[in-house]
């Protein structure tokens, strides 16, 4: 994710601006030649050619032709983050702010198609797979300082981590959910589907404890600092 220096305010530089717009237009000309004639059959040529850039400039970029798609899914964070601090700062709630997403001039500055033709390509391709998982890899440590910043605790925290583990799978299945199914299928739009997984996660934590039954557990853990029996 694309992040400005600590300490600077307002919009970024317009040299900035125009880095990261370019860096866009690449990742949606890679997805869109990637959809067209697959990953195997692109070359970093094509996807600059398209771009209107040369070639040595897309390396400047990118390491590779799958990471040109990278800024697809930081500017998803990006925007998750920003709306996670506003939640925090209490401007509005949780739901709000994720469900917020799907707001008109969210989705109009966003290039939500190419994001859902992006996913559906990574269930085939393993480099953009590869992709794909470490950017929700590299957006947990974000998550958790997010989480510490707003409820004042130490992102090293193990509660934090687990949080912010928590909530970056269920964004991420819930992308993967909103992406892969059938273009004529009912379902909720993609700011509506990360609330209600995030609303499902919540509540398996403040669930009740089952009733007592003979049946073991899935997961058996002994309680913090006891030692398993056996």
């Amino acid at each position: 994710m694309t992040g400005r220096p600590e300490g600077r305010a307002g919009r970024p530089p317009l040299t900035e601006r125009r880095r990261d717009a370019t860096r866009m237009e690449i990742a949606e000309e890679a997805v869109r030649l990637f959809g067209a004639q697959g990953v195997a059959a692109t070359t970093a040529e094509d996807i600059a050619a398209a771009a209107g850039i040369s070639t040595r400039t897309l390396w400047r970029y990118f390491r590779s032709k799958e990471e040109c798609v990278r800024p697809l899914l930081a500017a998803g964070i990006g925007i998750i983050t920003e709306r996670l601090r506003a939640h925090w700062r209490g401007e509005t709630s949780l739901a709000q702010a994720i469900s917020g997403i799907d707001d008109p001039g969210v989705v109009a500055a966003q290039p939500i198609g190419a994001l859902r033709d992006l996913v559906r390509l990574s269930r085939d391709e393993p480099g953009l797979r590869a992709v794909w998982l470490e950017t929700h890899f590299d957006a947990e440590a974000v998550f958790a300082t997010v989480i510490a910043e707003g409820t004042g605790r130490s992102e090293c925290d193990l509660a934090v981590r687990v949080e912010a583990g928590m909530l970056n799978a269920a964004l991420r299945v819930a992308v993967e959910n909103w992406a892969l199914r059938p273009e004529r299928a009912a379902g909720l739009p993609l700011g509506e589907t990360l609330a209600a997984a995030l609303y499902l996660v919540a509540r398996r934590l403040e669930a009740e404890p089952p009733p007592h039954t003979d049946e073991k557990p899935v997961l058996d853990l002994p309680a913090p600092g006891r030692r398993a029996e056996g």
